[in-house]
């Protein structure tokens, strides 16, 4: 029998981690696969990115735009939107496994759909620590999820704590790192001349809205803008993602890239294979992407981490700098980066495709219930 898995992409970042479990799957004559493309993929102003999926080789997309510039702010219009898209498609063709990953809005709604269309449900990543809204995210989604597959001991043992079975929980690592130790990404040459960066020597930046802080944000990107400008370093500088107060932030990144051409460029996504290759290569990455706590540590390059938007998540080692939103401490942070910094594999060593695909050739798999009730950790029955 074939199975057919559903894997739901909305941004550039969860497309990344599901990358190599989707090519696996693709290789695997045990299963067939289909990918429901919606989010910042089908946004023109963040690249149009469902073309990256198209040229990466893969085949059976749907694509569903979930918003457009009068919603995108408003992120319960997009989740139900969302869901309203996502569910119409999975009556139409019901797959035997939906595959979500993270803590995004989208996820949220695959999560629900699943569960209320009693499809079996996997997360991938959950029980991590987000910071903000997409924490309540990422938990509720696993709530929602039958099976798990987990970065790491950590993140297992916080889903067994929140009542999920130990049994449907499997450490498989970060499916990114598949790609980040691999042998396929370009080198930086050509990352160079395929976005138009004129410069070798640089820091990224990526910041995004804080959405339990949205009254500070001008002032938050302000200090922000003004320590990368007064540092002298150049910077290679991403959109944010297209969270309430994205606006604000994208309009003092134009600002940067207006005023010093030279020194600054704006790029509104990228590929996520020349990404990679450009954090490998870079002096620093700064802001609070959780790019800069995931995978800078896993090249040893350093992170100034800016603010709580990574609260309490992994902090690289000495790597990671933590820093507030104020341009004196992101400057002097600049300043004094930590040199030499050993390559982290707390997140996984490689091989995340190759356990995924492994589970769900276990029979016992696809004898998830999906009725779930609720597990007493530490509880006496009675």
């Amino acid at each position: 029998m074939t199975r057919e898995i559903l894997f739901l992409t909305a941004t550039r970042a969860d497309f990344g981690k599901l990358k190599p479990l989707i090519a696996r799957v693709r290789d695997s004559e045990a299963f067939t696969y289909r990918i429901f493309v919606t989010g910042m993929h089908m946004l023109s102003r963040y690249g149009s990115t469902a073309r990256e999926i198209e040229k990466a080789g893969f085949t059976g997309l749907f694509q569903h735009i979930n918003q457009d510039g009068a919603v995108t702010s408003q992120m319960d219009l997009v989740l139900a939107n969302t869901i309203q898209g996502l569910g119409h498609y999975i009556r139409e063709f019901p797959p035997d496994l939906v595959v979500v990953h993270g803590d995004r809005l989208e996820a949220l709604a695959g999560a629900a759909v699943g569960a209320l269309n009693n499809t079996l449900v996997a997360h991938v990543e959950g029980g991590e620590l987000s910071g903000t809204v997409d924490e309540l995210l990422r938990h509720a989604v696993s709530k929602l999820s039958h099976v798990h597959f987990v970065a790491n001991e950590e993140a297992r043992t916080r889903l067994v704590q929140m009542g999920e079975l130990p049994e449907s929980v499997f450490v498989v690592g970060s499916p990114d790192i598949d790609v980040m130790l691999g042998d396929t990404l370009p080198d930086l040459d050509e990352v160079r001349r395929k976005y138009a960066i004129p410069f070798g020597d640089y820091v990224i930046l990526m910041y995004h809205p804080v959405t339990t802080e949205l009254e500070r944000l001008p002032g938050h990107i302000e200090e922000v803008a003004a320590a990368i400008e007064a540092s002298g370093r150049r910077c290679v500088a991403i959109y944010p993602n297209n969270d309430s107060g994205s606006e604000v932030i994208l309009d003092r990144l134009r600002t940067l890239e207006a005023g010093d051409a030279a020194r600054f460029r704006l790029i509104p996504s990228m590929r996520f294979e020349y990404f990679l290759s450009l954090l490998r290569g870079a002096s620093a990455i700064v802001g609070n992407s959780s790019a800069g706590v995931r995978e800078a540590p896993v090249y040893g390059v350093p992170t100034v981490n800016i603010g709580s938007r990574q609260l309490n998540r992994f902090r690289g080692g000495a790597s990671v700098l933590n820093v507030p939103e104020e341009r004196a401490a992101i400057r002097k942070a600049l300043e004094n980066l930590p040199r030499d910094c050993a390559p982290s594999r707390h997140f996984g060593h490689g091989n995340s495709a190759e356990l995924f695909l492994k589970t769900l050739a276990e029979p016992a798999f696809w004898k998830t219930p999906r009725q779930k009730q609720f597990r007493d950790v530490g509880m006496a029955r009675g």
